[in-house]
């Protein structure tokens, strides 16, 4: 079982990873999701994806939130 690393986007709904990095995100942003539980080295899910280039779903933590492709691709995930 080989270990992957990818942007959070190019996981497909359902699929589970943990956070490897998170870079070139406006900090208060990040200070956000922070807050929520989203840091390095957290398992994560998505749940589903907008249409027509919407937000991504998340689930951290046992909570339910949504944030934008452009900050999707900014954190880094492992995938096995």
């Amino acid at each position: 079982m080989a270990l992957t690393s990818c942007s959070l986007l190019r996981l497909q709904p359902g699929s589970t990873g943990s956070i490897q990095r998170i870079e070139g995100m406006n900090p208060i942003l990040r200070r956000r999701l922070a807050d929520l539980g989203v840091s390095e080295g957290v398992m994560i899910r998505l749940k589903g994806k907008g249409p027509f280039m919407g937000p991504i779903t998340l689930e951290c933590n046992g909570q339910l939130f949504a944030i934008r492709r452009k900050e999707a691709s900014m954190i880094e995930v492992k995938v096995s």
